[in-house]
């Protein structure tokens, strides 16, 4: 018997593979600029941010 079997599940054209890496480097830019504002506005509010009524 031979190993070589053709793979199960879907099998991505060179294009479906390019736009699916694009999406995902558009995803991580996105959650990274999000990363930086968060932290950017933190920066800016300073300590205050802990010293708040509760």
């Amino acid at each position: 018997m031979s190993d070589e079997r053709p793979p199960d599940g879907i099998i991505l054209t060179e294009a479906q593979k390019r736009s699916r890496r694009n999406r995902s480097i558009a995803t991580a830019l996105a959650l990274g600029v999000l990363v930086l504002l968060f932290f950017a506005v933190t920066l800016v509010k300073g300590p205050a941010v802990l010293n708040r009524p509760l």
